[in-house]
């Protein structure tokens, strides 16, 4: 019955997002952010592009954090190309980061935690939907969905902590996906190898989504209100047609039917932005925290809060979901509450970590 409601959630969606999200500008507007220092991962392409781009434009110091440093400077230098005469020169650099490796995950946050500065805003942007394509794992043993779009994304988020502490009042935004309303997550068949499901693409992607949520939604209890740190997720809404190809043909008659209602990258960024930006965010999510409600803030394509599914809601999971990401990215079960309390913490994918 929940993956039928999310099916029908899908497709009102897809068929009335545009009309949610009339009440928007786009792109955008966006307060200054001249003393705002931002990490995106995936940030050359899509959504993650737009981001960027708009954040920097504002003011932000804008870290791309990419696994294709090349075509990140080369957009720099059209986008500085683009500014020149409207404003100072844009704030971005390029750092590495390769999400199918957590030990380049390990040392992009050390490299990042050496400068001993601060980080405003996270943007977990980057994900993958390797669309009719068979299983593959990554070099650490990790169905690619699972890793790219959650695993990698969760260490991020626990390794970075200290640097956003010190940004305080700073925040997590994770980019999910209206599609982890038909996820599931086993936490003993992370893979999908047990033979249980069978794997497709749309398996992979919905249920790597859905596992997102639950661990952003145990991160936000476990933040305390004086670290200042909200944690929030995201739907960009449905853009593009890069889902399509994976859902069921009667669905992608509609998508070609409908164009219209289709967004763009630039119109997909919209709700990130707003998560990253907005004033009131922090307010809601200590809200959120304060009523003990079960999962954290997820903010929908019309920049509006909305809940996430109902099996996010299921605390028990969430917490199996917490645990066996810590394992499976080699982190102790206290590494949260040892990063606030400035103590060292282990990865098995890398060196120590630690807060100055």
């Amino acid at each position: 019955m929940e993956w039928i409601r999310g099916w029908l959630y899908l497709a009102y969606e897809m068929l009335f997002q545009r009309i949610m999200a009339s009440h928007l500008q786009n792109p955008l507007p966006l307060p200054p952010l001249d003393d705002v220092t931002c990490v995106i991962t995936g940030s050359t392409s899509g959504i993650g592009r737009e981001t960027a781009r708009q954040m920097a434009q504002a003011g932000a110091h804008v870290v791309m954090a990419v696994r294709n440093t090349k075509a990140a400077h080369e957009l720099i230098r059209k986008w500085q190309d683009e500014w020149s005469g409207m404003g100072l020169p844009l704030n971005i650099e390029v750092m590495e980061l390769d999400l199918l490796s957590l030990e380049s995950v390990v040392k992009f946050s050390e490299a990042w935690n050496a400068r001993l500065g601060p980080l405003h805003v996270l943007i977990n942007n980057a994900g993958i939907f390797s669309i009719g394509e068979p299983q593959k794992f990554s070099k650490d043993g990790y169905e690619e969905h699972m890793q790219v779009n959650h695993l990698a994304p969760a260490l991020l988020s626990v390794l970075l902590l200290p640097s956003l502490i010190r940004g305080s009042p700073s925040r997590i935004v994770n980019v999910n996906s209206i599609m982890h309303q038909v996820g599931f997550v086993d936490t003993e068949d992370m893979n999908v190898t047990s033979g249980k499901r069978k794997f497709t693409s749309l398996v992979g992607y919905s249920s790597s989504k859905l596992a997102q949520v639950m661990f952003s939604s145990i991160l936000h209890k476990k933040l305390p209100a004086e670290a200042g740190i909200s944690v929030i997720c995201v739907s960009p809404g449905i853009v593009q047609t890069n889902v399509a190809r994976d859902l069921p043909k009667i669905v992608q008659t509609g998508y070609r039917l409908i164009p219209y209602f289709i967004f763009n990258a630039e119109e997909g960024s919209r709700s990130s932005l707003f998560a990253a930006t907005d004033p009131q965010i922090p307010e809601y999510c200590e809200l959120l925290k304060t009523d003990e409600w079960p999962v954290s803030a997820f903010i929908s394509q019309d920049c509006r809060p909305t809940n996430p599914s109902e099996e996010a809601h299921n605390l028990e999971t969430s917490y199996r979901v917490w645990e066996k990401t810590l394992q499976m990215v080699g982190l102790p079960s206290d590494a949260v509450e040892k990063l606030l309390e400035g103590e060292d913490i282990s990865c098995k994918f890398g060196a120590q970590q630690h807060q100055d």
